[in-house]
């Protein structure tokens, strides 16, 4: 089975009695809390706790950690009004709305430039943008250091789906998996995405749909009704032996290319030996190119990655053609091809109206009016 990133595969595990009752608590956001989640239970190995500031300054200007590894967002725990200050040596409590999840073990305390983090980061300093939006909400003071938290999953959404890469992994054993694709995706899967998904399976042995559960930007359709058009879309359209459903607990970014990266190697962690990168991949507005989110996996020896990108042009019901296509495979001009801008579709869902079965399954539809 594929190597974790970095070789090994780590697990922050404790138990609530692990944890003094007298320590100074830090506060988490929701993102925050989503990597805490992750790191505890090895999805984004190596990382052991909230980066310092060498891993950080690595990772904006470099997309590599401290010690030369491929990595590449920031993942930092900013430091909020009103918690008790922190220096290096001390123990804290992590809590999120005043629930504990963890500790840290301060190493620094360090302050960080966040114009430059989302020019280097996001390309982008506009503050319309919900990632740059999420970093001027932040303090400029970072806290690093190793972590250790709760497995908190019995009392979290989708619990049946909340798979840990440590059980990913013996899931994909058990069904004698040796190549498995991953698909990431914050939206109900259409058929274009369907579409993606079949081609991959022609080449490995599974799938795995892996959707991000943790925060999205407003106007994308909550977890718990895209859940719903997953198992759906997976009962009525896939092949039961060659599939599986399991969530994954970040929060978007909306980074484009390096969030493509970084989602690719937290899927690695989590088993898989594949996957798919299509149009515009974490991509928000006009701020990335179509296919940057491709081209930014050229810029590192395929091994330093370690899992393989599939990458898909844009895919599209043709009627003349009368399947589902690319420009690789399609000779028509898009007036014969069915596409639907998201915002058309929220029209069209709000209004009662069935998007058209060449763009989404009818069950899928039913599931996003609320009919079904």
């Amino acid at each position: 089975m594929i190597e974790p990133h970095g070789g090994r595969l780590v697990d922050l595990h404790i138990t609530p009695d692990s944890i003094p009752a007298d320590l100074p608590s830090v506060s988490l956001d929701s993102r925050e809390a989503g990597d805490l989640e992750m790191m505890g239970s090895g999805a984004l190995s190596p990382l052991t706790g909230f980066m310092c500031a060498d891993d950080y300054t690595g990772v904006l200007e470099c997309m590599r950690l401290a010690g030369g590894l491929v990595f590449s967002l920031p993942v930092t725990l900013s430091r909020k009004a009103g918690d008790p200050e922190v220096v290096p040596g001390d123990v804290a409590a992590l809590r999120r709305n005043g629930a504990l999840l963890g500790l840290i073990r301060v190493r620094e305390v360090y302050r960080r430039d966040r114009v430059r983090e989302a020019e280097m980061t996001l390309l982008t300093s506009d503050p319309a943008h919900p990632g740059v939006e999420y970093l001027n909400g932040l303090s400029d003071t970072c806290i690093g250091g190793d972590v250790e938290c709760l497995d908190l999953r019995e009392s979290r959404p989708f619990r049946e789906y909340r798979l840990t890469p440590a059980e990913t992994r013996a899931l994909f054993q058990d069904k004698g998996w040796k190549t498995v694709v991953a698909f990431q995706t914050r939206n109900p899967v259409h058929r274009a995405h369907e579409y993606l998904q079949k081609c991959a399976l022609e080449m490995v042995d599974g799938l795995l749909l892996h959707p991000l559960v943790g925060d999205t930007k407003a106007g994308d359709i909550p977890a718990e009704t895209r859940m719903r058009c997953y198992t759906r879309l997976l009962e009525d359209y896939f092949p039961a032996n060659r599939t599986a459903l399991s969530v994954f607990p970040a929060a978007m970014r909306y980074a484009g290319p390096r969030e493509a990266v970084f989602h690719a190697i937290a899927r690695k962690n989590y088993g898989c030996t594949h996957f798919i990168v299509g149009r515009d991949h974490a991509g928000v507005g006009n701020y990335y190119g179509t296919y940057d989110a491709q081209a930014i996996f050229d810029s590192f020896d395929p091994a330093e990655i370690g899992i393989t990108p599939l990458k898909f042009e844009h895919s599209f019901f043709c009627r003349t053609c009368g399947n589902m296509a690319t420009s690789r495979t399609c000779p028509h001009d898009s007036a014969h091809h069915v596409f639907l801008s998201g915002t058309r579709v929220r029209e069209m869902l709000a209004s009662g109206e069935l998007p058209p079965a060449e763009f989404t399954r009818p069950e899928v539809a039913r599931i996003l009016m609320g009919a079904d």
